[in-house]
């Protein structure tokens, strides 16, 4: 892998930071799990879709720059070199929007991504139920057939955004006699507004709801929101989730400034031999996750998919976070208690990262089994 980029990915990069430069609101804007900051993120995600700056990998047609893979990952070394604000439409550009490139019809993505790419519609994940998180399999929640459409009855839970965002995706038991647990699911979009879905707001360690419990009671959904064919909701998850797990969720820019940021708290505390090498850890591992992206990005260019090394590369990220903020706190002392500092903030919601996008534990399951070939553990 050649990791010298081009003049032209120079210009891209030099383009992207006098942007950035001119455009980062210069106080933060405030939490995005609160409904004042949640409104101020979409207005954010706006302001970048008006210079083609939101997604930036995407098609010119649906908002963004036909920019390419790897210039994405060089926008966000420089967004997040930047400081730039959290990214509130996270889920849909991240998670659905891949899933609807590869399964999606042309009418879907006409209709679905240039406002997911303004912020105009924020999506939530809509996965998880309370008998099924990590075991996605069995879940129960179902879509029965109807005239012109399915209607979606069942609980989810730990929906991330769903407490403001405006529309879900998640997987459903269209065929409950199918012969095994992760066949007869059909994937759909919905609204959250629609009659029938009740929205209950779930407070993380600070209060804030970064996540919601959704009842679904009879909620119609037309056929045009169904994603792929019917009863094969698995085979486009397993998308889903590789991308959640792998290369879009957590770019390695993200990271790499998060840890030259704790290199500077670290200096500023005078640098402390406690910590000197935990920082040193942070900045090593930052840039080991950069190289590993760009070789994974590499492969997926030449045609290769992303397998079960998505999920080393989930337990790594999420591992890596928590140690960032927690090295932080440390330094901080009590000051780091204090809950609108940027570290605080980041400490709660990193504390989430083994969880999500499926636990570490299942993660290392599966690379036990499908990387190194060891045998099936007890479950």
């Amino acid at each position: 892998m050649d990791l010298t980029h081009s003049e032209a990915d120079e210009e891209f990069r030099a383009e992207a930071r006098a942007w950035l430069e001119a455009h980062v609101p210069r106080t933060p804007l405030p939490s995005l799990e609160t409904a004042e900051g949640f409104a101020a993120h979409r207005a954010w995600e706006a302001e970048l879709a008006a210079d083609r700056w939101s997604v930036v990998s995407w098609p010119q047609r649906y908002g963004g720059r036909d920019a390419g893979l790897l210039r994405w990952l060089v926008f966000e070394e420089e967004y997040w070199a930047a400081g730039a604000p959290g990214r509130v439409g996270q889920n849909g550009v991240s998670l659905l929007a891949p899933t609807l490139f590869d399964h999606g019809t042309q009418e879907q993505r006409a209709r679905v991504l240039p406002p997911m790419a303004t912020g105009e519609v924020v999506w939530a994940q809509a996965w998880s139920e309370p008998e099924a998180g990590s075991d996605l399999a069995s879940l129960t929640s179902r879509a029965v057939r109807t005239d012109g459409g399915w209607l979606l009855s069942g609980q989810k839970t730990w929906s991330s955004r769903a407490a403001f965002a405006d529309r879900a995706f998640g997987l459903f038991r269209s065929d409950p006699g199918a012969p095994k647990p992760h066949q007869g699911l059909t994937y759909l979009m919905f609204d959250l507004r629609a009659p029938g879905v009740t929205v209950r707001p779930i407070g993380r360690l600070d209060g804030r709801p970064a996540f919601a419990e959704l009842f679904l009671d009879d909620v119609f959904v037309p056929d045009e929101d169904v994603l792929g064919e019917p009863g094969q909701g698995w085979r486009i998850a397993m998308s889903t989730a590789g991308n959640e797990r792998g290369l879009t969720l957590r770019s390695p820019g993200r990271f790499l400034a998060s840890a030259h940021r704790l290199a500077g708290l670290w200096r500023e505390r005078g640098c402390p031999d406690h910590a000197r090498a935990r920082v040193a850890d942070a900045l090593i591992d930052a840039r080991a996750y950069q190289l590993f992206t760009y070789a994974a990005a590499s492969r997926f260019l030449e045609g290769e998919r992303l397998g079960p090394e998505s999920s080393m590369n989930k337990v790594f990220w999420s591992e890596l976070d928590l140690a960032l903020h927690e090295t932080a706190l440390d330094l901080l002392g009590e000051e780091g208690e204090l809950t609108d500092s940027l570290w605080s903030e980041g400490y709660v919601f990193a504390l989430a990262g083994p969880i999500y996008a499926g636990t570490n534990e299942i993660q290392r399951d599966i690379v036990a089994e499908r990387l190194l070939g060891l045998p099936k553990g007890r479950r």
